[in-house]
């Protein structure tokens, strides 16, 4: 399989055997998976997550997102996807990708837990665990979409308080073969998962608001900002404040921002560097909305980039 993922990039832009992310002190330079532009077309889907494998990114992130709504309804809806936006199914996209990749991490940037049933996707994220040998990483938030919460028959108004609970549960699932719980939205009588995943998979938070700084410094194991914005960058020191409160090492937990490709190549490295000395850990190229031609432009792209900035 290293051959024929290696074969679509261009022998410049490969890596050596040291991979840049896995060099003492480097950061992990991840992927967007570009779900609203790459089309539905499964050889073009494997092009990119080898290509990316091939060329040293350390991980492909995938954003979520059930249904599109039309957008003339009150209340509005303030998110920028609509019906026309694609999104490919994370849990089932990572299913196909753990069996085409090797070593990339997959992670969910974020799957909007409230919207979905707690114990399905503690299975979902353990089956994606146990046959990728260890490699998702799951980001979880509370969204934005409340047509989907309508639509999947779940609550949008307790949404974050129900979020906290789906995080306990599926943490004992993993843990434990059987599980007797009762909580203030789930009831578990003496049932369990199997197989189980061999760790306790990563719960990574993502969103914009205090209340998901504090939940996500009080019981996550790591934060995913959906920007790279001014403000992501203050949350930083933010989320390191609610840490301290928490009597938690801040070194133990991760965080992770997103740079764009529409930047330009004379901002890429300084805006790593600059997420770098921030204590940030990772970083993912956003390749989507920023005029690419055609699906396999996103793999030029990641090519492009991995030259100026990866290696």
């Amino acid at each position: 399989m290293q051959e024929a993922l290696r074969d679509g990039i261009s022998s410049e832009a490969r890596v050596d055997s040291t991979l840049y992310y896995e060099r003492e002190g480097c950061m992990q330079v991840g992927v967007v998976f570009p779900q609203t532009e790459i089309g539905s077309d499964p050889s073009v889907i494997r092009d990119f997550a080898q290509a990316a494998e091939g060329l040293g990114y350390s991980h492909i992130l995938a954003y979520d997102h059930v249904l599109g709504a039309l957008p003339d309804r009150e209340p509005k809806l303030w998110g920028p996807y609509t019906h026309e936006s694609a999104f490919h199914e994370p849990f089932v996209l990572f299913g196909y990708l753990a069996a085409i990749t090797e070593r990339v991490e997959l992670v969910t940037g974020v799957i909007i837990l409230p919207q979905r049933q707690t114990v399905l996707v503690a299975k979902q994220a353990a089956e994606v665990d146990i046959l990728s040998g260890g490699r998702l990483r799951l980001g979880i938030g509370t969204g934005w979409n409340y047509v989907e919460y309508d639509s999947l028959n779940e609550q949008f108004s307790n949404r974050g308080k129900r979020q906290e609970e789906q995080v306990e549960v599926m943490r004992r699932l993993w843990d434990e073969p059987i599980v007797d719980y009762v909580g203030d939205w789930h009831s578990i009588d003496r049932a369990g998962l199997n197989p189980l995943p061999a760790r306790r998979i990563p719960v990574w938070f993502g969103g914009f608001s205090e209340p998901a700084f504090e939940r996500a410094a009080r019981i996550g194991d790591g934060f995913v900002f959906g920007s790279g914005s001014e403000e992501a960058f203050a949350s930083v020191e933010k989320i390191k404040g609610y840490l301290a409160q928490e009597g938690r090492d801040p070194a133990a937990f991760g965080f992770e921002a997103m740079v764009n490709y529409g930047d330009g190549a004379p901002n890429w490295a300084s805006e790593v560097e600059r997420w770098r000395e921030a204590g940030v850990d990772y970083v993912s190229v956003r390749t989507m909305n920023v005029g690419i031609e055609g699906p396999r432009g996103h793999i030029e792209a990641i090519e492009r980039y991995w030259r100026e900035v990866g290696s």
